[in-house]
């Protein structure tokens, strides 16, 4: 008698018909391994009896936030870039009867590619004389996503085009009271003086929401060869996403706020772009004025405290699989908040 692995956040027998029903290119029986790396949606791997793989995304486990968590909308915006160049997953399919698992969820086609998490994972991974392609590739991948109509490819109603940024500190700000584990006056200090220093939005984008290193699969030639993690996606000033990609973009000695030892992120090994010539590649593709970039990133540090905080808050109720730090995902906020505080205070 064959015992069947117990996943959290799986109903095995369920999502193993749903499967077979409407992915006919797979075949039963599945096996359903998480994937580590993320605190938000729960990825899974799921490799059928000829060892197909897929990849599987649902909510996590319990109460969740009205407008997070949005499994059709995130299918929708992988499927609608799948006609661009910008390199995303094939999307396969889309549930959202929750009898089916409780929830929502979807589908796409495995891509290979290493997910880089730190410095030492690049260093290892990357050859030193292909980092600097890839940095520029990187750039490169940004710009075609901020060149893309949302009009012509069907996402022109994703969101609001105008004011994205009073909308992200409205959005933001309330996630911040509905997810905070404790008073951070920093938190507040930099939520005001944003709010009073809005600059002004030049023409819309697509807008990644958390582009950076960790969130691509990389092949070793220096190419991105998928761009993931798509749920903060929406429509509003490409500024915001050139910003938060630069605070995750160390340089070789440095320490980023809430980077810590093997945690400094890829682009501190040797042979990336440093930022300014990231910059300066992106002003070369795109023409945008980027005067205002410590604006920029005095919001995306602190937006990157209340959604850290939301991550703390999800695992102290249970709500998330696994296990973590979660004085050190406390001190990741406080760290956050000093240095948007140092930010919008140099600015």
């Amino acid at each position: 008698m064959s015992t069947q692995k117990i996943v959290r956040g799986i109903h095995h027998d369920r999502v193993s018909a749903w499967l077979s029903e409407h992915l006919p290119q797979t075949r039963p029986p599945y096996e359903f391994d998480p994937i580590q790396g993320g605190h938000s949606n729960l990825t899974y791997r799921v490799i059928d009896s000829k060892g197909k793989s897929v990849v599987l995304r649902r909510p996590p486990i319990g109460h969740l936030l009205a407008t997070a968590h949005d499994m059709a909308r995130e299918h929708r915006i992988i499927a609608a870039l799948a006609s661009t160049d910008v390199p995303v997953p094939p999307a396969l399919g889309l549930c959202e009867d929750a009898s089916v698992n409780d929830a929502p969820f979807y589908v796409m086609d495995w891509v290979e590619g290493h997910i880089l998490e730190n410095s030492e994972m690049a260093a290892e991974r990357i050859p030193v004389d292909r980092r600097g392609v890839l940095g520029e590739e990187i750039v490169d991948v940004l710009a075609k996503l901020h060149s893309v109509d949302p009009d012509a490819i069907g996402l022109g109603r994703l969101g609001r085009k105008e004011d994205y940024l009073k909308r992200q500190l409205k959005r933001w700000s309330t996630q911040w009271t509905n997810s905070k584990t404790r008073e951070l006056p920093a938190m507040e200090e930099v939520s005001t003086a944003l709010a009073e220093q809005v600059p002004e939005q030049i023409g819309t984008a697509i807008v990644h929401g958390d582009y950076r290193i960790g969130n691509m699969l990389i092949s070793e030639a220096g190419t991105v060869n998928a761009v993931l993690d798509w749920e903060l996606c929406t429509l509003g000033d490409p500024l915001a996403d050139v910003g938060y990609v630069l605070n995750n973009w160390a340089e070789p000695g440095e320490s980023p706020p809430a980077a810590h030892g093997a945690n400094l992120p890829p682009s501190a090994a040797e042979g990336f772009p440093n930022r300014a010539e990231f910059l300066d590649r992106y002003c070369e593709l795109t023409g945008r004025d980027v005067s205002k970039m410590p604006y920029y990133r005095a919001f995306q540090y602190w937006r990157s405290g209340a959604i850290v905080e939301g991550v703390l808050d999800r695992y102290l109720q249970g709500k998330m699989a696994g296990e973590i730090d979660t004085d050190h995902y406390g001190k990741r906020v406080e760290e956050l908040a000093e240095a948007a505080l140092e930010s919008i205070q140099a600015l």
